[in-house]
């Protein structure tokens, strides 16, 4: 076994959208120095996802330009590839997305949200279609929160195409009296997490989801093999990279493979 190396940025949701920018980049090289090949970040990490409570500046494209160019520069830098939870405007729509970023820091390409959850209407608009991306030997998709837990679809997709992880940035945050988990997947957690197992599992590749760092979040980050077992998580609230050696000969796609429709 060859390992690949990554990374899961479970960091704190920015106080400001500048401050994203800052954390991604103290992220990336702390995961570059750590030997990890590739990162990826929380949903809408820059400039800062739009959720209840928290009061993000309304969208400028300029900055998220200047964002996303300060990243690209960083990974380059530090020769790792970006997966970027950010978001954008398409056709004045506002999309939650991921820019992949490549190690050299050129752009490869967006995946957009495209199931959004009923809660974001009027905030995101769905984005449309699918795509693969390619870091040395790992091919990868990306699956956005809820679409990646409600829609194994989103995951199948990829890995009936070859990739060996889909990466599912999301965010997650307690509600007031809730429950506080202290372990992954336990019986009293929500869905959530049980759903990640799943998707892993009935699709024979790794799942890799992040999460913001905060207090009591229901979800944390974590890799889950392709037999549905968990590799690591991140504990609870603790800010810190995640990160983890996976094998890509394991990663076969099998169970996605033999997918077909009931008719």
């Amino acid at each position: 076994m060859k390992p690949f190396r990554i990374a899961l940025a479970n960091i704190r949701f920015p106080a400001t959208p500048e401050e994203s920018i800052t954390l991604a980049e103290q992220a990336l090289d702390e995961a570059a120095i750590k030997g990890a090949r590739i990162i990826c970040f929380p949903e809408c990490f820059i400039p800062g996802y739009r959720g209840v409570g928290k009061h993000v500046r309304p969208p400028d494209p300029a900055f998220l330009k200047h964002g996303w160019s300060v990243v690209a520069e960083a990974a380059a830098k530090a020769n790792i590839a970006v997966v970027l939870g950010t978001e954008r405007l398409v056709d004045g729509a506002l999309v939650a997305t991921a820019l992949v970023i490549n190690q050299d820091g050129s752009i490869a390409g967006f995946q957009d949200k495209v199931q959004i959850d009923p809660t974001e209407k009027g905030t995101y608009t769905p984005g449309s279609g699918r795509r693969l991306f390619q870091a040395g030997p790992l091919t990868f998709g990306v699956a956005i929160c809820h679409e990646g837990w409600r829609y194994p679809e989103t995951v199948r997709w990829a890995v009936r195409r070859g990739a060996h992880v889909v990466f599912h940035p999301h965010f997650h945050q307690a509600e007031s009296n809730s429950y506080r988990p202290a372990v992954f997947a336990d019986p009293a957690n929500t869905f959530h997490e049980k759903a990640a197992l799943c998707r892993a599992a009935e699709n024979t590749c790794y799942f890799a989801t992040v999460n913001f760092a905060s207090a009591g979040s229901p979800t944390t980050s974590a890799i889950v093999r392709p037999d549905g077992t968990l590799l690591s998580y991140q504990p609870y609230g603790e800010e810190g990279l995640l990160i983890a050696d996976i094998d890509l000969t394991t990663a076969t796609g099998l169970l996605a493979a033999r997918y077909t429709t009931v008719p």
